[in-house]
């Protein structure tokens, strides 16, 4: 079901040409066998899964993964349909209908073949990790890796116990910890219809401080902001940049997209399950100049070359850029704001070794759940999909946030030793996403000859 509706939404979107989305239709009819010489997409899967499952030395999915695919497979079957209605694609009712059948046969077909198969060990073999952590873009060894966020961890706590005691002086706070302050900020949530004004509204004050503290060159265009469907919060439920292609892009632009928050009825059992962790105000600040500018907007709009687009890209490099984005935004939010970038940066550190050591066997999911409620002051939710995040859905990739910062906070603080008083951090910034995606020794290799060939430019002058 996430498969075909990104299919589907990959065609039926705002930014896609009008007269682009009736392949949609087509694209369907071929998912579903209706166009001659194609064979159901449900159909290919079982025939796949059972080829695969037949070969020996092979390990089936983690069974936490098979169980929560299942338990989302509604939100994108129902997505599908909203999509051909919204857009007004006549005539998709034969095949949807079609599509639905052949997934509920496939849905059977998984708890029946599937779900025996899965494994209850999480954990991938040592080689397979190692080599997940370097196509991810983190190269030096996973032992190192954790030595380094264990110390920024300890180092990121004290940060914050120093500002939580300044927002609970400024708020009328009863409690200072960091722990506490988080959960009353967290009361003040923003829902529905709020959302959307709220964040463009941040986007703006986050611009004007960026022209004010010469950090970027913003681009010309406004960044696009909208609210995310009932699928697609079910496939992310927390804010992201839903990027455009980075090969044949006729024009789209990247979208931040916000999910929804619904408040759940009083005394029912979704509130134990619900997250919190974004649609506070003061969460605002952080997460939008992560996904949007200085972030990842502004990265996406200085372009990419086709090369780098195809052997360059990797977590480390994208997302270590967002995380350096909220760095430095970070001195001129108020000290809610303040607060709540280094929460989302304790957080990455938390990544960072948590994934690992589960991997390792050095720490259960039920003691890494601790650490994310307890410590990083998550909702239980959000602690759940964390957790799901190193266990199965993306092993390692969790990690490349902090590495990435780390190595970019690295760069910066030589490049500054060198130029001294002559360092410019606006141009500094923008020569770093002039190179695209580079990963960090080619970045670093980069911008110091850059640097010293403008250091021998002023010593010839």
């Amino acid at each position: 079901g996430r498969l075909v509706y990104f299919g589907m939404f990959s065609l039926l979107d705002d930014q896609i040409a009008a007269e682009r989305r009736p392949a949609a239709l087509v694209r369907l009819k071929k998912y579903t066998g209706m166009e001659a010489g194609y064979t159901p997409i449900a159909q290919l899967a079982q025939d796949r899964i059972r080829e695969r499952l037949n070969k020996p030395g092979l390990m089936g999915p983690a069974k936490l993964q098979v169980e929560d695919d299942l338990a989302h497979t509604k939100f994108f079957v129902d997505g599908i349909g909203k999509l051909f209605e919204k857009y007004k694609i006549a005539g998709y009712e034969q095949a949807y209908a079609k599509l639905k059948e052949q997934l509920a046969d496939y849905e059977s077909f998984v708890r029946k073949e599937i779900v025996p198969r899965a494994r209850e060990d999480f954990r991938l073999p040592p080689e397979q990790y190692a080599f997940d952590l370097e196509n991810y873009g983190v190269d030096i060894p996973a032992t190192e890796l954790t030595a380094m966020a264990h110390k920024a961890f300890t180092e990121i706590q004290a940060q914050m116990q120093t500002v939580a005691a300044q927002v609970a002086k400024e708020k009328g706070y009863k409690v200072t910890a960091y722990r506490d302050v988080i959960h009353e900020l967290k009361k003040d949530q923003i829902v529905g219809d709020a959302i959307l004004p709220h964040y463009q509204q941040r986007l703006k004050d986050i611009e004007e401080v960026i022209r004010r503290q010469h950090l970027v060159t913003l681009p010309e265009r406004p960044a696009r902001i909208r609210l995310a469907s009932d699928a697609e919060t079910a496939a992310q439920p927390a804010p992201h940049m839903s990027a455009p292609r980075l090969l044949g892009n006729t024009g789209e632009q990247g979208e931040f997209i916000l999910p929804l928050n619904i408040p759940a009825a009083p005394g029912s059992k979704e509130v134990m399950m619900k997250y919190d962790d974004f649609t506070f105000a003061a969460a605002s600040w952080t997460l939008t100049s992560h996904e949007a500018r200085p972030g990842f907007d502004y990265m996406i709009e200085k372009g990419v070359s086709e090369a780098r687009a195809l052997y360059a890209f990797n977590s480390v490099n994208v997302e270590g850029w967002g995380l350096y984005s909220e760095y430095i935004m970070q001195p001129y939010m108020p000290h809610d704001g303040q607060l709540i970038s280094l929460q989302h940066r304790l957080m990455r550190a938390a990544r960072a070794f948590i994934d690992p050591e589960l991997q390792a066997g050095k720490l259960t999911p039920e003691q890494a759940r601790d650490i994310l409620l307890n410590d990083v002051v998550l909702s239980p939710a959000m602690a759940k999909e964390e957790v799901e995040r190193y266990t199965f859905r993306a092993p390692g990739q969790a990690t490349s946030y902090f590495y990435g910062y780390t190595r970019l906070r690295e760069l910066r603080a030589d490049v500054e030793k060198s130029l001294g008083q002559h360092f410019d951090q606006q141009k500094y910034h923008d020569f770093i996403l002039s190179q695209g995606l580079l990963p960090p020794n080619l970045l670093r290799k980069a911008v110091m000859e850059h640097v010293a060939a403008a250091t021998s430019s002023k010593a010839g002058n």
